[in-house]
Order: structure tokens, then sequence, then C-alpha cells
């Protein structure tokens, strides 16, 4: 029996296109796949890659370049607290001024940093006046600085300055100033640790040996070294190279340096360089090296104007035993003509007197 045509069912296609069909449909859906799989993932449910990168290298230190932002400093938290919260790792140093309407002069301290710190500097100021009229800013250098806290209790304001010192360009000087009727300031001088050496020349002699000592009190220098000349020519010694000199150090404050069979070359001025995190310390020692004939200089001359005051002393003595000897001599002759003569008026005296006499007793 034919069916009828109106209810004939679809046909399927040839068999010839039955293949490309298929490999077209699997297309499609390969297709649709990789698009899902590329789509840009939620904020709120993955991790994005900065972040990613930020966990992978946590252990990074985070430096932070032209902030401008400004944050109120009683209603939140400003940008140093932030970067105080970024380097909570570091030490805390807290540091005080007290001035007062009366100051005069300015108020400073200086503090002393060997490592990186987190610093807290607070300024308080005590006035009669209003307290709400006095207008206070801090300032490095000639630079203005944000972001410090600002409270006022009674008659006295304080203010406060938070922030990291993690390299040398940081350190200086850090002033807070309070303008009333006149302006009062107090700062805080940052600068590492000074190193000490002796103040006087030290002396020795040629073929001895010497010791030089540089110290850093209450802190501990990452490197020690040693120069030789002035200050704007300044030499390294070479230890390895040559071994006149030796280094060493009863601890990690103190550094010697020890010059064996000195010449007199060897005179002039040593620096000590001490290396700390945030910068250099420098001292000189100055040393004058001499012969074994120079400190009798001053004997033998002592012994040369002994025999010529002696000689002196002897030639004076001698002339004028001679000039007495003369004296003498002239005062016997004197003595002699003058009894001759006496002997002589005596004889003549005694004629008359006979001639007289003889004359009487006839």
């Amino acid at each position: 029996m034919r069916a009828l045509p109106g209810l004939r069912g679809l046909r399927g296609p040839p068999p010839a296109l039955r293949l490309p069909l298929l490999l077209l449909c699997l297309l499609a859906g390969e297709r649709r796949s990789w698009a899902d799989r590329n789509t840009t993932a939620s904020p709120l449910t993955s991790l994005p890659i900065p972040e990613v990168m930020m966990t992978k290298y946590s252990n990074l230190s985070l430096k932070s370049r032209n902030i401008s932002l400004t944050a109120s400093p009683l209603t939140s938290l400003p940008i140093p607290e932030v970067m105080m919260t970024t380097y909570s790792n570091l030490f805390l140093e807290s540091h005080n001024l007290s001035l007062t309407e009366h100051s005069s002069v300015t108020v400073e301290k200086n503090v002393t940093l060997e490592r990186p710190s987190a610093i807290e500097l607070t300024c308080q100021f005590t006035t009669s006046g209003d307290v709400n009229s006095v207008n206070v800013t801090w300032k490095k250098g000639d630079e203005q600085l944000k972001n410090y806290h600002v409270r006022a209790t009674g008659g006295i304001l304080y203010t406060q300055y938070k922030f990291p010192i993690i390299n040398s360009e940081q350190l200086g000087s850090y002033s807070c100033f309070f303008e009333e009727e006149k302006e009062r300031r107090g700062t805080f001088n940052f600068g590492v640790p000074e190193v000490q050496g002796k103040n006087k020349p030290l002396i020795t002699y040629v073929g001895d040996s010497v010791v030089l000592v540089c110290k850093c009190q209450h802190c501990a220098p990452l490197n020690w070294t040693w120069y030789s000349g002035n200050r704007s020519v300044q030499v390294p010694l070479d230890l390895h190279m040559n071994e006149k000199y030796a280094i060493n150090g009863t601890s990690a404050n103190e550094t010697r340096l020890k010059i064996m069979q000195l010449s007199e070359d060897d005179k002039g001025s040593y620096w000590c360089h001490a290396v700390f995190q945030l910068g250099e310390s420098q001292e000189s020692v100055e040393l004058v090296v001499i012969s074994y004939l120079v400190p009798l200089k001053p004997f033998l001359g002592i012994v040369v104007e002994v025999i010529l005051l002696v000689a002196i002393i002897l030639f004076c003595e001698m002339h004028t035993q001679k000039k007495k000897m003369h004296t003498d001599d002239g005062k016997e002759f004197e003595q002699v003509e003058q009894l001759k003569s006496d002997d002589s008026n005596g004889i003549e005296n005694n004629a008359p007197r006979h001639r007289k006499n003889e004359a009487m007793s006839q």
C-alpha cells in the first residue's frame, strides 16, 4: 500500500551530506566551550592576578611613591599610619619635645639610628592663650609635611607625626612649628651613630708598632673599613697584599688597626669608616712618627747650654783672678817704692839732727 504524499515523513539528509554536518556540529560545540572557559571571572569569586603576585612576593619590601592624598587627622586613618601598618615589623622609636609660649630659642633633640625604624614624633606646646588660634605645621628641612595629628587638652596643644625611616635620604631634621604671636620651633635631628677616635695625635718612634682604635658607643656597625690619607683623598688599606697592617677588634662596636715596622712615611691621618644600614660614619686618628734623635735634641741643647755657661763662668773667673793678680803686683810695687822712699828720707833727716846735736854740745 502506498502512502499518501501529504502524510509522507521527513527524509534525512542524503548519506553524502551526513558526515560534513556532523563535523560542523562538533566544531560549533567546541567553540562555545572555549568561549565559556575564557570569560572574565568575578572579582568576588576568584583571586585576581595582582593579589596572587602580592601573596607570592609578600616577603619583599613595599615602596609607595608620589602619594598626595590628605586624610583628616581626627576622623580617618591618615596615610602615615597606613605606611606604619605596612612597616609594622620595624622597631618603633618614640621621641618627645616640650615647648612653651616663653620659649625664645629652638628646642632641639639629636636622635641616632643605625637601622630602619618606625618613628613617632610628638611636640607639646603650653600656652596661656587660646589653643585654637595656634597654627601648627611640620617641616623636613624646608619641605612642608602633611598628615599629622593635632589635638588640644586645656591649655596644652599636642601634635604628632608618624613615618618610617628606611634609607639615608629620610635622615635629617624634622621640625614642628607653633605659630601664635611668635613662632616656636622644636627640631628632631636624625643621623647615624658617630664614631669616636683619639682626639690628640698619637706619637711613636721609627721601627716600633702602634695600634689605632675607633669605637662606636651603644651601636654595632655592619662593617669597619680603614683608610689612609686626608679627607679629600682617602686610600683603602690593602690588608691582603701588605703584611704591614692588621685589623681586629674585641667587640662589634670597636675596630683596631695595627701598623708594624713604622717609618717616617707612615705618619699622617688614618680614617675608620663604620657602615650602618642607614649610612656611614667616619673619624680620623692622627699618627706622628719620629726618630729617636728627636727627643734627644732638647737634651743635647741643654747640655750645650750648660757647657757654654760653665765656660763663660770659668773665663770670667780667670779674667778676675788675672786682674786681681795684676792689682796685687802693682800694690806690692808701690809699697816697695814707698818703703825705699821712706828709708831715704830717714837718712837725710838724721844728718841735720846729728849736726845740730854736735853744735849744741860744743
